[in-house]
């Protein structure tokens, strides 16, 4: 089975690739790391959004996926753009979704020693702990 971390940021969706397997979650370095919305008030550019992440889904074989979840309101309210991306994952057929809390991942990071691939880039790193936050 493979799953998807994800991370919205700003306009952004950033994505890890991870294949369970019998020795545990294994990183799946794809060249797909980012997809971007470009302008929430644009529908052309939601509809792309909308068709490259139901592409991405589909190509990857991904059956789930695991996105840190934004606070609604408050200093570290997510963007009204960040959510259009989590609307238009959560609707995405055959897809199982999962919105994780921020202190969830924290919590997790802090009981298990995960060590994070090298294969990852910085800002990769958050949504590689949302994918394995599916795998526990």
């Amino acid at each position: 089975m493979k799953l998807c971390g994800i991370e919205l940021k700003g306009n952004e969706a950033v994505l890890v690739v991870l294949e369970i397997t019998v020795e545990g979650p294994k990183h799946i370095d794809i060249p797909t790391r980012k997809i971007s919305m470009g302008d929430g008030d644009n529908a052309a550019d939601v509809t792309n959004f909308k068709t490259s992440i139901e592409s991405f889904f589909k190509e990857n074989e991904i059956s789930k996926a695991l996105i840190k979840k934004r606070a609604k309101k408050g200093k570290f309210a997510g963007g009204p753009d960040s959510f259009k991306m989590e609307a238009l994952i959560q609707i995405v057929p055959d897809l199982e979704v999962t919105l994780i809390s921020p202190q969830a991942l924290a919590a997790m990071e802090k009981k298990n020693d995960i060590v994070v691939p090298i294969t990852l880039n910085k800002y990769q790193h958050v949504a590689y702990l949302a994918g394995i936050y599916g795998t526990k």
